[in-house]
């Protein structure tokens, strides 16, 4: 009933035209009306009469080009559509033609979902009370494809009432039924008439028009009588044999209290979720299509994020065997940059004791020679690197055996045939045998193995591990019978003083060896290994970005996917977007219903890109020995991102969705 007073609907002077091209159709031509509160009103008339576009003014489905209409007293003028949106939510229920029922849904699930937007909690029970009421009660978990035209109807009735509504309207509710479904569907809007229900039909049939107290013809856009009529009713209504003083009971039943904010909208929340669900997985071959798209770009950044870091440790595994703030010095060009280029100068062990007491800043030094030998233990034999060297080398290098031990400053001193052999000779040359106070040969040479060096692994184009280390002077006067050495190994204190140590090592040499400023380049290389490292480093952090920028286009593509399959999805449910409106959705309602749904496809593809690109990359390590790894932290951005990626494309058809007008959706073919 009307708490004001005043009619629960009042139409002043209201216009409404139509552009067709350069056409115009008048819809309604300054038509009023006035409805009281607990009214029964048929508005009848032909084709093109105007009754179904009044109809929505009284819904507030349309506002009118000129006039006023107002609801219990408050005039819609200026109200913008969430406003609308929220006053038919409160006020009015509707009953359409066809149905509008969803699809995928139960019955219980139908009718409850005004309650959605009006903030009321989803209660099944209220939801079987009022299905009960219009006479299905046992067809609550039913969906509308198992129901008959009649009882879809009573669904829609229901669906109409659940918000206990102060107007019903209905726009031909018996059109598409037989004469029994329409005797009952009349029979409940009588007795919803009774409970107080103010009801609008609007009908072509003139049977229709007997059970209400007021008839209103149409023509031509103009309201052309308003007459008053004692109800008779259709043979077989069951409300002939009922007291007339009975009334609709469901409205004497509370129905449940609205919630606080935050409950409503994480009720709201689940709604969309589960709504969202049901979308993707009713159409499977089109959301795979969509999913496809952000599957493939996910696992292309899984991959090259793992390769990626795979790589990079590697290279700062690579890195760390160079050592830290360490200058190279070797004989040969700079120009060239390689050992023995140019006209290179001979370096001698006391050219090293000289460095070694003379330079500042220095807190290691390791000369160094090198070369190819034959290893053998027992009937193995192994073509490898052979490096002699001082004690501080495997300091200065990383290279610390993390089995056995170093050799000492009297081993070297004396000769000792002592070595350090890498990983890959005690896989060759030992297999499951402890290597450790073995002895082995190098050129024919018995040394005794005293140590393992730690795994360094391949940079790509040699293996680390792949080396032996003995004494320097074991090296040059046993296995190489060399007298020169072929670089130095020096460490400086701190990285701001290798310049200048850098000037100091040339500058000795130069004087040493007494050469002029012409010569010196090609005489001898100070290499800054810090350089490298930063270079390094630096084109490592370019093939990170770059790769990253090919996977995330992989990911574009996958978005720009789901924005396409969410334009289609929001042009097929044009009418159930309409529907949701009518029943009082908001446009925030819409747009948070479609984004729910681009989220889920994201998330979707985004778990299963993460799969396949770790499994592709995996394989990948195995096959091609390139490493890989990821940490589980990026994984989780990765894959929380694809829900980000989902949302953003989603947006423009979702905004577009909830721009759409409830009348124009609801006329949508």
């Amino acid at each position: 009933m009307s708490m004001s007073g005043l009619p629960v609907v009042k139409i002043t002077n209201i216009s409404k035209v139509f552009r067709m091209g350069d056409n115009e159709l008048k819809a309604l031509d300054d038509v009023s009306l006035d409805i009281e509160a607990g009214d029964f009103v048929a508005i009848v008339g032909p084709s093109g009469s105007g009754k179904s576009t009044l109809m929505h003014m009284i819904g507030i489905l349309d506002t009118p080009d000129a006039g006023i209409v107002a609801i219990d007293g408050h005039s819609i003028s200026g109200l913008d559509d969430d406003a609308l949106s929220k006053l038919r939510a409160r006020t009015i229920g509707f009953v359409f033609q066809q149905f509008n029922l969803l699809a995928r849904t139960s019955a219980s699930e139908n009718v409850g979902l005004p309650m959605l937007y009006s903030g009321a909690p989803y209660d099944k029970t209220w939801a079987k009370k009022v299905l009960g009421a219009v006479g299905l009660g046992d067809r609550t978990d039913h969906t509308p494809s198992q129901l008959s035209g009649g009882q879809q109807q009573r669904v829609a009735i229901a669906r109409a009432l659940v918000n206990k509504p102060a107007i019903v309207l209905a726009d031909e509710p018996t059109g598409n039924l037989d004469s029994q479904s329409e005797r009952d569907i009349l029979d409940i809007l009588v007795q919803l008439n009774r409970a107080g229900i103010t009801v609008v039909i609007v009908t072509h049939e003139a049977e229709v028009t007997q059970v209400a107290r007021r008839v209103i013809r149409m023509r031509d856009g103009r309201i052309v009588s308003d007459e008053r009529q004692e109800p008779k009713y259709i043979d077989g209504m069951k409300v002939q044999d009922q007291d007339l003083t009975q009334s609709f009971q469901l409205y004497d039943a509370p129905m449940p209290e609205l919630t606080p904010g935050l409950q409503a909208q994480l009720r709201k929340a689940r709604s969309y979720s589960s709504e969202a669900l049901r979308s993707v997985t009713s159409n499977k071959i089109r959301s795979f299509l969509s999913i496809l798209g952000i599957m493939i770009g996910v696992a292309a950044v899984i991959a090259m994020l793992g390769l990626g870091e795979g790589a990079k440790k590697s290279m700062e595994n690579e890195l760390s065997g160079l050592g830290s703030n360490l200058l190279v010095v070797w004989a040969g060009s700079s120009r060239t940059g390689l050992p023995g280029g140019g006209n290179p100068v001979r370096l001698y062990p006391d050219d090293v004791t000289a460095l070694k007491s003379e330079l500042n800043n220095v807190t290691a030094l390791a000369p160094n020679v090198n070369g190819k030998a034959m290893v053998q233990f027992e009937e193995k034999t192994w073509n490898t690197s052979i490096t002699g060297t001082t004690t501080e080398y495997v300091t200065l290098r990383s290279f610390v055996p993390d089995i056995g031990r170093n050799f000492t400053s009297e081993e070297e001193n004396s000769r000792a045939r002592v070595a350090i052999i890498g990983r890959t000779i005690v896989k060759n040359l030992f297999g499951d045998k402890d290597p450790i106070g073995a002895e082995i040969r190098i050129n024919r040479i018995y040394f005794q193995v005293i140590g393992i060096l730690p795994a360094k692994g391949s940079n790509g184009w040699q293996d680390r591990d792949d080396t032996v280390i003995v004494p320097l002077e074991t090296a040059m006067r046993r296995v190489f019978g060399y007298e020169t050495i072929q670089s130095i190994d020096i460490q400086v204190d701190k990285p701001e003083n290798m310049p200048n140590v850098e000037s100091q090592i040339k500058s000795m040499i130069q004087q040493r060896k007494r050469l002029s400023d012409e010569k010196l380049d090609d005489a001898v290389t100070v290499r800054n290994m810090a350089d490298i490292q930063a270079a390094i480093s630096s084109t490592n952090k370019i093939m990170s970005l770059l790769l990253s920028i090919i996977a995330s286009i992989s990911l574009l593509v996958g978005g720009i996917g789901v924005m396409n399959i969410m334009l289609v999805s929001v042009t097929e449910r044009t009418r159930e977007i309409g529907l949701r409106k009518a029943l009082g959705a908001t446009k925030l309602d819409i747009l948070s219903q479609f984004l729910f749904e681009a989220a889920l496809l994201g998330i979707i593809g985004g778990g299963l890109g993460v799969t396949l690109g770790w499994g592709t990359a995996k394989i990948a390590a195995v096959f091609t020995n390139w490493p890989f790894d990821v940490s589980p932290t990026v994984v989780a951005f990765v894959a929380g991102i694809t829900a980000f990626v989902g949302i953003v494309f989603g947006f423009w058809p979702a905004k577009k969705a909830a721009a759409l007008q409830p009348i124009q959706a609801l006329k949508h073919e």
